[in-house]
């Protein structure tokens, strides 16, 4: 009998094991499919393209910038980000790190970065080339929607540093 129980309670050690490390696991693997989604995004803003960014958002997904609320990413990207990057020469992350969270359906991440962008210079407008640096940081709330995580909210800020 002792063997029976003791070979019972064994069994359901491993069995309880081997559920906790699948979970782990699955976790493991839906943070790294988030930090995807926002590796795209982050890898799109520095090509200066929209293109492909808004399947990673909902419809209805809220964006604040800067102590501002944009709206809907189509209308943060029409109103705001989509007419600055046409300024760009170029926009690049340094020091950048995130962190994200699971908790099906939902997830959050937060982002510490770097960022440089130079902006063009305009003859016409009398204007030169010039560079911008900042700290920045973010955190947006993503969904997983029919197997996809989609960015619902994202909230950034930044703060310039000395030049």
């Amino acid at each position: 009998m002792k063997t029976v129980k003791l070979t019972t309670l064994l069994t359901l050690l491993l069995f309880v094991t081997s559920q906790i490390n699948s979970q782990n696991a699955d976790v493991d693997t839906e943070e790294q499919a988030v930090i995807e989604v926002m590796k795209s995004y982050k890898d799109a803003i520095q090509n200066l393209t929209t293109d492909g960014t808004f399947e990673l958002f909902t419809e209805d997904a809220t964006i604040f910038e800067q102590g501002k609320v944009e709206g809907t990413y189509k209308e943060y990207i029409n109103g705001h980000l989509g007419p600055e990057l046409g300024h760009f020469k170029s926009f690049t992350f340094s020091d950048y790190k995130i962190n994200a969270n699971v908790n099906l359906p939902y997830a959050y991440t937060t982002e510490n970065y770097l960022y440089k962008i130079v902006l063009k210079g305009d003859k016409a407008k009398g204007t030169e080339e010039r560079t911008i640096k900042s700290k920045g940081v973010a955190t947006s709330i993503l969904e997983k929607i029919e197997g996809k995580w989609k960015i619902i909210h994202s909230h950034t800020s930044f703060k310039k540093l000395n030049q």
